[in-house]
């Protein structure tokens, strides 16, 4: 919709500047009605919903009641045209109008308006967010001196039936809470309580409850960027890495120990009181995929753990002799790795360079690990990302040195990849069917 509106109005302007060109003419009059018609146009649809108001189009809006106000001042004043317009200078009007429309349809462009997957289960969601203060931990991002805040929020059934397994997620490096807000519904839609984090510092931007707004780390933004581009040694990306794991894990303990606590007071707010402690999973994308891992593999209240295109790089637990130390430990519970194109390639590169890599061997050891690939895919197609903001995404992939080209329908790809997260949480967490859906799709 974002593209259709912009070429709609592009052409406007440029038909609007040949035509006085031809006419010799600033065509103030038809240039005022054109001005008012396009906001009327606007809001028409903007009522009717065929354009879905939200964030992307304030900048647009603001613009065009602007131009529209002009247009009635103009109407009003009557002003004449007192000599012949150059030919330059409507030429320079028209780009810079153009300028300014690009500007305020960024928004619109970089974000276009879109479908969301259809929820299949029966449940209502609702929503509910909190920021959580570690009285433990001093935030080390900056020299405040406070105490690290976390904030979650909280996807569960609206309707009131007992208790339901909680999921929470982490999101991968410069993602943010919402990153798969699709799969969050799916499942609260199924009976389940899904929380999702921001890592603050590690999320690309995190609003706290009392409205705070923090950005990423711009020293983290590098050094992620740099370990994909290689420019490390390896005992290095093992350092880097385990530094940013202990970040996660931390916040994801911290966040599962606050929630379970709150369970327990009766007087705590009703999302808390939906929650089967005893049916705990961890689920994330990429980087917040290994803390999820390792989280499950050091915790006993985890049942089960889902890996979206995460390298696990817990299970790699010393760097000597020039190699890395995989955990030998076999890993303890049931856990399903999603894996994108990019990854497979990671991996396949890992294998003929002789190397075994930890999700390799958690693969073949333990005794409910599973391993999917759906193909067609890059390191961000399992996230609501490509929805959201395919621009984004391009921006992204290119920015860190991952992400090949997507074949597979971006609709198909989060479809597939919520059915196989619900089948396998159905079958660990609430103990309903088998779960066998090893391979590729």
């Amino acid at each position: 919709m974002g593209t259709i509106v912009f070429i709609l109005a592009a052409l406007i302007e440029i038909t609007l500047a040949v035509y006085c060109i031809a006419t010799k003419s600033n065509q103030k009059r038809t240039r005022s009605w054109i001005r008012i018609g396009t906001f009327a146009t606007f809001f028409f649809f903007t009522l009717i919903s065929v354009i879905e108001w939200s964030f992307q189009w304030k900048l647009l809006a603001a613009t065009l009641l602007i131009w529209a106000i002009i247009g009635v001042v103009s109407l009003i004043r009557k002003k004449e045209e007192k000599k012949e317009p150059k030919r330059v200078g409507i030429i320079f009007k028209a780009l810079a109008m153009l300028l300014i429309l690009i500007i305020a349809m960024a928004p619109a462009l970089m974000f276009p308006q879109y479908e969301p997957p259809q929820m299949t289960g029966s449940y209502e969601v609702a929503t509910a967010v909190y920021t959580y203060t570690d009285d433990s931990r001093i935030e080390t991002f900056n020299n405040s001196g406070q105490n690290r805040k976390v904030t979650a929020q909280f996807w569960y059934p609206a309707d009131k039936d007992g208790t339901y397994p909680l999921v929470v997620f982490s999101h991968g490096a410069f993602g943010i809470k919402d990153s798969n807000t699709s799969t969050y519904m799916e499942l609260a839609s199924h009976g389940y309580v899904v929380a999702s984090l921001d890592h603050p510092h590690h999320s690309m931007y995190t609003v706290d409850t009392e409205g705070k707004f923090t950005m990423v780390d711009t020293s983290f933004i590098q050094e992620v960027i740099d370990v994909n581009k290689g420019i490390y040694d390896e005992e290095t990306v093992f350092e880097l890495t385990h530094k940013w794991l202990e970040v996660r894990t931390q916040d994801m303990n911290f966040v599962l120990d606050t929630i379970i606590e709150n369970t327990k007071n009766t007087d705590s707010d009703e999302v808390y009181q939906l929650i089967d402690t005893n049916k705990i999973g961890l689920m994330g994308h990429s980087l917040g995929g290994a803390a999820s891992a390792q989280v499950g593999r050091d915790r006993d209240d985890v049942r089960a753990v889902i890996n979206l295109d995460g390298d696990l790089l817990g299970e790699n637990v010393d760097f000597r002799g020039g190699k890395y130390v995989i955990n030998d430990k076999i890993y303890p519970l049931p856990i399903l790795n999603i894996y994108t194109d990019d990854m497979m390639k990671l991996f396949a590169a890992a294998h003929d360079a002789g190397y075994i890599d930890a999700n390799t061997l958690i693969l073949d050891t333990a005794p409910k690990a599973f391993m999917v690939n759906i193909k067609g895919t890059n390191h961000m197609s399992l996230t609501d990302l490509p929805l959201f903001s395919p621009m984004l995404v391009s921006m992204i992939s290119n920015s860190v040195s991952m992400g090949g080209g997507v074949e597979a329908d971006k609709y198909y790809i989060i479809e597939t990849m919520n059915t196989l997260v619900l089948e396998f949480f159905d079958c660990y967490l609430k103990g309903e069917g088998d779960f066998d859906s090893e391979g590729t799709y």
